[in-house]
């Protein structure tokens, strides 16, 4: 068998896998059973020295079109899964051309939808996922890219600070365009919202969602989701001359929807009485920048701005607001967010996330506080947190040995 592989960089364990084997025979000893969403394809996950890769079985030319599809994604900073190689040439025992593979790195803490929704029983989950999914969908349109084939079953999720964000799994359909017409965007959306439509009443006849649910206007909110963000990052706003502090009032906004504002169009109208003005280059991750270039923690936007608040909460306290903002955030990251995330047992680091186990202590101390009706101490309530919440989650750094349908559901 003389095989064809494609890498980002050489990987010669890859040469151990089963290559000669179809997919769906591969032995259970190399597979790491992580819950799998809906897939028209075989996919099954790996482990290769420590690390687990996701297998999607598929023909040649598509696979590598979707490998070149999901690096160029990368490049564009643009939540997606890490395209790590493709094989072609294979061939089984018998001499039977196989199917190429589509490797791609797993997504440590994420989960699919189906997994996602079959532990939590919050009425609003479902709602919160298609915000991700939304605010997702805007990125990648915003880069020229038109999926095709939007769904929750193409994304996965991760928690992030009390939300979910989005990530892009399957791009086996879309195409990047310079920029995409208003007519592509909208069909982006028409395919969005029938298919979430179809996947809650798939999860509706599994008994994950209860049955009073409205499959269409939980699929009906990625729209109104979608063109409140659009609106608010393309729109041009107009103000009076002399209201130009307008500006900044803007650029907050958009700040607090988590995108960073690169550079402005502004233009005046023949008279000069009015200010027209348009976002230029708008990024996502504002928070995670700022709170990244402080303290070199990587962490979803949401989460970076719960640390923030809690780092400008410290700064207070300790009566710094003057002092060098660097030098405030490491004395927080030594003194605050390392201690307290370090009082998580080894043996439960795979449930959560740092940063996501941090924000639950805040909210947790939060809710202590209200009963006992006085303010209490990070260390008691992490102590508290692990002691009696940490232990009922679910390890989602990775669920191995069961499969989306077996996965516990939890009350919350």
């Amino acid at each position: 068998m003389a095989l064809d592989i494609t890498a980002g960089r050489p990987w010669p364990a890859l040469l151990d896998l089963p290559w000669s084997t179809p997919l769906e025979e591969w032995p259970e000893s190399i597979l790491a059973a992580l819950p799998r969403g809906i897939s028209r394809h075989v996919v099954r996950f790996v482990r290769v020295e420590g690390r687990i890769i996701a297998v999607k079985e598929i023909k040649a030319d598509i696979a590598r079109r979707e490998y070149e599809m999901l690096r160029a994604l990368r490049r564009l900073d643009i939540p997606c899964v890490e395209a790590v190689g493709v094989v072609a040439g294979r061939t089984a025992d018998d001499g039977t051309a196989l199917d190429a593979c589509l490797l791609t790195r797993h997504l440590q803490f994420s989960l699919p939808y189906r997994a996602m929704l079959s532990q939590s029983l919050r009425p609003d989950t479902a709602d919160r996922l298609i915000d991700a999914l939304a605010v997702l969908l805007v990125r990648l349109h915003l880069v020229g890219f038109w999926w095709g084939d939007v769904s929750l079953s193409n994304t996965l999720f991760k928690r992030n600070a009390g939300e979910f964000a989005a990530y892009l799994v399957d791009a086996e359909t879309g195409e990047l365009r310079p920029q995409l017409s208003d007519g592509q965007r909208e069909h982006d959306l028409d395919i969005a919202r029938v298919n979430i439509a179809g996947e809650i009443m798939d999860l509706q006849a599994g008994g994950f969602i209860a049955a009073e649910v409205d499959p269409l206007s939980v699929s009906d909110l990625i729209l109104s989701r979608y063109h409140e963000l659009w609106k608010a990052l393309t729109h041009v706003e107009r103000y009076e001359i002399d209201e130009r502090w307008k500006i900044d009032e803007h650029i907050r906004h958009l700040n607090d929807l988590g995108f960073d504002v690169g550079e402005l169009d502004i233009t005046t109208d023949f008279g000069g009485t009015h200010l027209s003005i348009q976002p230029k280059i708008v990024d996502a991750g504002h928070h995670a920048r700022r709170l990244l270039r402080l303290t070199g923690l990587d962490v979803e936007d949401n989460q970076a701005r719960r640390l923030l608040n809690d780092l400008d909460a410290y700064r207070v306290s300790q009566d710094r607001q003057n002092d060098d903002e660097d030098l405030v955030a490491h004395d927080w990251l030594a003194r605050i967010y390392e201690p307290i995330t370090r009082r998580v047992p080894p043996a439960m680091r795979a449930k959560l996330e740092p940063a996501e186990v941090f924000h639950e202590i805040l909210e947790h101390r939060w809710y202590m506080a209200e009963k006992a009706k006085h303010d209490i101490p990070i260390e008691d309530a992490a102590a508290d947190y692990v002691e009696k919440v940490l232990p009922a989650k679910p390890d989602e750094s990775a669920v191995v040995g069961v499969d989306t349908q077996e996965l516990p559901v939890r009350a919350k």
